[in-house]
């Protein structure tokens, strides 16, 4: 494993800094990897929500990735906010060539403010994505639009099921095989309204634990406390759902 591992993050702009590209760079950087990017999306938004957003060509998205990968290429590659099935289906076709290497999946489909981020067509596209990935990370409600855990054997990749948007104080995330549950880990809610970027930051740093030689559920683990560790270190900022910390690692 490289001291400085390349993580490619194919995601879209947050321009209130917590969620999206901006959260992968500020993990990818903390967790001592080289960040590169692929924008899908400009979104204009802060905490309170999401005012504008102007989806990118797919042509431009698949012109970033291989500028990166033909010169740096990448030890792992973390994918957020896609924006378009026609963006979905050319990032599926580029995962074809990818091999050796973690592929960490966050299926965005809406803001933390409640903002719709991914259409009808675009979940039917992630179908496309998702055999290549070595980690999928739903929260509960993207789980069900993707199928529910029932669908997690046809897919014959792990899920980690993120239980944040779950009721109650103690939240469980699972992991979850082809075969049945593999892992679990509880954790008493944290009382922040600061929680915008959460799904972000995990699959960013997933992605580059993995790439310093961890296993999946070590790595899991570990990004586990790392986005612990920020949401209570949020500075906050912003009136609404505002961005996580940085926290000492």
């Amino acid at each position: 494993m490289t001291d400085c591992p390349c993580i490619l993050s194919i995601a879209g702009s947050d321009s209130g800094g917590g969620a999206g590209i901006q959260a992968d760079i500020r993990t990818i950087s903390r967790l001592g990897g080289h960040a590169m990017t692929a924008v899908t999306a400009i979104t204009a938004q802060n905490s309170a929500g999401v005012t504008a957003m102007e989806v990118m060509s797919p042509d431009i998205v698949l012109a970033q990735i291989w500028a990166v990968m033909d010169d740096f290429d990448a030890n792992a590659i973390k994918i957020g906010m896609l924006g378009s099935p026609e963006t979905a289906m050319v990032v599926a076709d580029f995962l074809k060539s990818v091999r050796n290497r973690p592929i960490i999946f966050d299926p965005v489909m809406i803001a933390t403010s409640g903002a719709t981020l991914a259409d009808t067509q675009t979940i039917a596209a992630f179908q496309k994505i998702i055999p290549f990935c070595s980690l999928v990370t739903p929260n509960l409600d993207e789980m069900a639009r993707l199928g529910g855990e029932e669908a997690i054997a046809e897919y014959g990749v792990p899920f980690l099921v993120k239980g944040g948007h779950g009721e109650g104080e103690l939240l469980t995330d699972r992991l979850i095989g082809p075969d049945g549950e593999q892992q679990r880990w509880e954790g008493h809610r944290i009382d922040t309204r600061h929680t915008h970027g959460t799904g972000c930051t995990l699959s960013a740093a997933i992605a580059t634990y993995l790439t310093k030689g961890e296993s999946l559920p070590q790595a899991i683990e570990s990004a586990r406390a790392y986005v612990r560790a920020s949401l209570e270190n949020s500075p906050g900022l912003g009136s609404g759902h505002g961005p996580m910390g940085i926290p000492a690692i």
